[in-house]
């Protein structure tokens, strides 16, 4: 497992789960990835030290989880050694990397999206923001760790996002709910997973900047009922059908952020990996084995893996962040109750931004601790992940309180 953010300790704790697994390894991993597997000092972006790692442990399959090694090419290169690897190249990749060739995609394989507008200059960005109006809708066109959108009705707030960054996409704005769906291809085949939603937005109500994503939740027990379907036909299948056919076949895990607008269904943006906060609560409601089916997409046959199974319930996801987050967060502060909230019952409590200092543990990144709990509903999950959340401490630690609080009360969220 390459990284080592609340993704990947998630996805290295599902490893550690499966029966079919012997071994578990993760470079450069967390305090928590380190509880469960082997861990490697080894720079994520280095190509060549992954693919020397993966050849000297005569790995099975190689899981990338973080999009800048993507982008980087790290997945050609362990794929050069022949080793098994999931995840896309680096020109598969493009479609995270670049908002743009994102947008290129789409136009050509006619899948719905916003309209857009490319812009390198200021006068650029001012035109599209006065064709299109408010809310006004900049994004970075290259990574920016889920926190290079800005959605604003102040037009001179959206001219200095623009203008800070080399190249922006300007959008419409899109209205209705959004919603995460993640699908495992191998280029082929396509298998989608449940829907989730996340959080944005660091404060309750959907206010403040955009983060990384303040938590999840999932199953959505208001979303239409043909969603997944419909997504498949109108976006996956086009979607990769049109990357095979500019010569850049992708394989890995394709996440389509979606917009239920009064228009139907719209692509607010794809990510070329598993999403982070989603992937944790997907993972804790996933029965089948999790290598098996990603090792089928990494070795080209997702066609004959048997299909997924999910147990009952519902699962949710609290992001405690460091005092700062999402601008500069403070870091050393010591943590204390992971161990209580991990003997809840139904709970995970996956490292994010953790190191250990002189035996203890400590807040090192933004996004911090994100604490998983599953239970029969999703009323049920949230007490559970509240609970949890309410034995952890750290010094200037910040949560949302709302977490699907609209869904577990409601049949719609809009």
């Amino acid at each position: 497992m390459i990284g080592s953010g609340g993704r990947e300790h998630a996805l290295t704790l599902a490893f550690a789960r499966d029966s079919e697994v012997t071994e578990v390894h993760s470079a450069p991993g967390n305090p928590g990835m380190a509880a469960v597997s082997t861990v490697h000092d080894v720079d994520p972006l280095a190509a060549d030290q992954v693919a020397d790692l993966a050849e000297r442990l005569a790995a099975d399959l190689v899981v990338i989880g973080p999009e800048a090694p993507l982008v980087a090419g790290v997945a050609d290169a362990v794929r050069a050694r022949g080793v098994a690897c999931f995840g896309p190249s680096r020109d598969a990749a493009r479609l995270e990397g670049s908002k743009a060739f994102a947008k290129e995609v789409m136009a050509g394989a006619q899948v719905p999206t916003a309209m857009a507008h490319v812009c390198v200059t200021p006068d650029e960005a001012a035109a599209a923001l006065d064709a299109f109006g408010a809310p006004y809708v900049v994004k970075d066109d290259g990574l920016a760790a889920g926190k290079g959108v800005v959605v604003t009705e102040d037009r001179e707030a959206a001219l200095n996002h623009a203008a800070a960054c080399e190249r922006v996409v300007v959008e419409e704005y899109l209205d209705g709910a959004e919603v995460s769906l993640f699908a495992i291809t191998d280029g082929e085949a396509v298998v989608p997973l449940l829907p989730a939603q996340d959080f944005k937005r660091i404060h309750d109500g959907d206010d403040g900047p955009n983060t990384g994503g303040m938590g999840a939740y999932a199953p959505l027990p208001w979303a239409p009922p043909d969603l997944v379907s419909e997504v498949h036909d109108r976006v996956l299948r086009p979607t990769l059908d049109g990357m095979r056919r500019r010569g850049t076949p992708f394989q890995g895990l394709l996440y389509a952020g979606l917009a239920l607008t009064s228009r139907g269904v719209r692509v607010v943006e794809f990510n070329v990996r598993f999403g982070d906060p989603e992937t944790q609560p997907l993972l804790a409601l996933l029965e089948s084995p999790l290598a098996r089916v990603l090792h089928a997409a990494a070795t080209g046959r997702l066609a004959q893996a048997e299909p997924l199974r999910w147990r009952a319930g519902a699962a949710v996801t609290v992001v405690m962040a460091a005092d700062g987050y999402p601008g500069s967060p403070r870091k050393g502060d010591v943590i204390t109750g992971v161990d209580k909230a991990e003997a809840a019952e139904g709970v995970d409590v996956i490292h994010a931004g953790t190191a250990i200092r002189d035996g203890e543990l400590v807040t090192a990144g933004g996004r911090v601790l994100g604490v998983t709990a599953v239970g029969d509903d999703l009323m049920l999950a949230r007490q559970r992940a509240y609970a949890a959340v309410n034995t952890i401490a750290f010094g200037g630690a910040q949560y949302r309180t709302d977490i699907a609080a609209a869904a577990a009360t409601a049949s719609t969220v809009t």
